[in-house]
């Protein structure tokens, strides 16, 4: 069950829009919560229809762009085209390291980084607002002739 914040979250967001409240809404924020994934709509969308196969496409599409409007989740793209969101409410700031073989995303945090970007802001008089940092290459796996498909 969504932790009732997110649910607060998202319904007064819900409420600001002049948007109805509805079920089919919160059951894809259900499932979308209980994932700790980078889920694209189509991939979320199969787990939805297992959990409430009355749910439609369309309404996981349209309730995760709400989801990403409210603050809830982040709509990331590692570079294929591919549309994925993730948590963010909640969740500290991480980077990604992403493999161009088998697609493999990893979440890194290292304060370092972070600390390396804000001096390098503050040195050129920049207010960052938010930022992402993706490398690009091939993960450990793939690199040793394990690709997986």
């Amino acid at each position: 069950m969504p932790v009732k914040k997110e649910i607060d979250i998202f319904e007064e967001f819900i409420r600001s829009k002049g948007l109805r409240r509805t079920n089919q809404r919160e059951k894809v924020l259900e499932v979308f919560l209980a994932t700790e994934k980078h889920m694209s709509v189509d991939k979320l969308y199969k787990f939805v229809k297992r959990k409430y196969p009355h749910i439609g496409h369309t309404t996981v599409y349209r309730t995760m762009k709400l989801l990403a409007e409210c603050g809830l989740c982040e709509e990331v793209d590692f570079g294929d085209g591919l549309a994925r969101f993730e948590h963010k409410y909640g969740h500290n700031h991480h980077d990604h390291l992403i493999c161009l073989r088998c697609g493999k995303a990893t979440e890194v945090v290292k304060q370092e980084i972070e600390k390396l970007q804000d001096d390098l802001a503050k040195r050129h008089g920049f207010t960052p607002v938010k930022h992402k940092l993706e490398i690009f290459g091939i993960c450990k796996r793939c690199s040793s002739g394990r690709r997986v498909s």
